[in-house]
């Protein structure tokens, strides 16, 4: 296999199935927040900046 062609056969699968891989990972990443088993954790980073507050007492 020439450097040639192991580039074309690279390329090919960047464009095809690799785009594809990158698709499917980005939907999950971004909709994984999202998840009903998350709503728990969701709230309790919402409500960290609010721990400990004293309302400046």
């Amino acid at each position: 296999m020439s450097v040639h062609s192991t580039y074309d056969a690279l390329r090919h699968f960047a464009d095809s199935w690799g785009l594809a891989a990158m698709v499917v990972i980005f939907l999950i990443l971004a909709l994984w927040p999202f998840r009903p088993s998350a709503k728990e954790d969701n709230e309790a980073a919402a409500n960290m900046i609010f721990k400990g507050d004293d309302n400046g007492e």
